[in-house]
């Protein structure tokens, strides 16, 4: 039955495999069970509701690449995604947290008409290649920030805007340690360097204080979802700003997703004759799908996930090496005070490691063409100076319109990215 459903023997690899393969992939990404419920506890949510939303959100996703398009990747909520959901929509902009879980499940709903009509490909080519990679990067340098600021490492202040701060303090001095030590983990090429960094940091954290262990063992019943769920405001869903709200998450949402199917399945040499993904329209639904249902269970936007590479490095090649991952998400389901308790110390390291990550990308960048550079640049600053993606999007956008056409180069402007540099200043001009 299995050999029917995924086709081990036309991919050459087997069971086994498969199966090494999605337990290395689990360790890589098994940190945003712990990571998804800080961030968006942040907002007011209830985080053990969180914890059950992420899991079974994921689940959902990653059957549907695992039995509908048969591919080794595996899906949870979003780094950076999360990021916008709770510092910008609910933090800065005020807006509430089911506010946001709105107009995330009006993007997963869009992403699944796109997904259906394909006309995703007229939004991922109207932007250029360079601001494409600015807004990983940028995203990179957010989620740094975000790491560095909750534990401490750096705080606010009134006369220079930010410092370092007391280095002294415990919980300081662990996410430090957190950063080296999963450093030389990654270094060594340890799999599962950022989980183990998290857990050995929580350790550490217990006989100082930090880490409070949990009243009624490691095993429970996974926490409710009522607080979460199916809780939607549409009373707000036409104002200009939550326009470009909806945009942000289906803009990076896309980008995240196809950069990680087609990056992934190069490596594992699953792309076709002309460099296609192979069954891309049902990846895409599976992302859509589980951004959704995520929306209706409690959490962020679902994507694709990078670390999917590291399972195919040890040889997943079919959609068996997605559902071992989703197996696994479902076991970790009972283990909620396991997860719960990992202290923001711990998870600090993870978020600025993270954050390296998504820099990667600036290689990419031709800073030759100032026309090209000067947007590329504010996308990237503006991101984590005005703590906000959605504010580095539009920067980077707007320069690199305004700066085209003063410049007679008007042609290279796609007419969509005109439309969105409209849509931009009377957001601007009715807010």
């Amino acid at each position: 039955m299995i050999e029917k459903i995924f086709h081990l023997r036309d991919e050459n690899t087997t069971i086994r495999t498969e199966a090494v393969a999605g337990i290395t992939t689990f360790m890589t990404m098994a940190y945003i069970l712990a990571v998804n419920p800080q961030i968006l506890g942040e907002t007011g949510m209830d985080r053990g509701a969180v914890f059950t939303a992420t899991i079974l959100a994921s689940v959902i996703a990653i059957f549907i690449m695992a039995f509908y398009a048969n591919l080794p990747i595996a899906l949870a909520p979003g780094m950076g995604l999360n990021a916008f959901f709770a510092y910008t929509v609910v933090l800065t902009m005020g807006y509430s947290w089911d506010m946001a879980l709105t107009a995330v499940f009006i993007e997963g709903s869009l992403f699944i008409i796109l997904s259906f009509f394909r006309v995703r490909e007229a939004i991922v080519n109207c932007i250029p290649v360079n601001l494409k990679h600015a807004i990983s990067v940028g995203i990179g340098l957010f989620i740094a920030l975000i790491g560095l600021h909750n534990s401490g490492i750096i705080e606010g202040n009134p006369d220079t805007l930010v410092s370092l701060g007391n280095l002294s303090d415990p919980s300081v001095l662990m996410a430090l340690t957190g950063i080296i030590l999963m450093g030389v983990l990654l270094i060594l090429k340890i799999r599962g360097a950022l989980i183990i960094g998290i857990i050995i940091i929580t350790l550490v954290g217990i006989p100082l204080g930090i880490t409070q262990l949990p009243e009624q063992g490691i095993l429970a019943a996974p926490p409710s979802l009522s607080p979460v769920f199916f809780q939607f405001d549409f009373h707000k869903i036409f104002e200009p700003e939550m326009l470009i709200i909806v945009f942000t998450f289906l803009f990076v949402d896309i980008f995240d997703t196809i950069g990680t199917l087609v990056g992934v399945c190069s490596k594992a040499g699953l792309l076709d004759s002309s460099g296609n993904v192979p069954r891309v329209n049902r990846a895409l639904l599976a992302d859509a799908a589980g951004t959704t249902f995520g929306a209706i269970l409690g959490t962020s936007t679902i994507t694709s996930y990078v670390e999917s590479a590291a399972g195919i490095s040890a040889g997943g090649r079919t959609g068996l090496t997605a559902l071992v991952v989703a197996l696994l998400f479902l076991a970790a389901l009972f283990l909620s005070p396991v997860f719960l308790m990992i202290p923001a110390a711990a998870t600090a390291p993870a978020l600025v490691i993270v954050g390296l990550f998504m820099t990667s990308p600036v290689k990419n960048i031709n800073l030759g063409d100032y026309s090209e550079s000067i947007p590329v640049f504010l996308t990237i600053v503006m991101m984590p100076l005005a703590y906000s993606i959605s504010e580095g999007i539009v920067f980077g956008i707007f320069s690199f319109v305004l700066l085209k056409l003063f410049t007679g180069r008007w042609k290279e402007v796609s007419v969509i990215m005109y439309v969105l540099c409209i849509l931009f200043v009377l957001r601007h001009l009715l807010l």
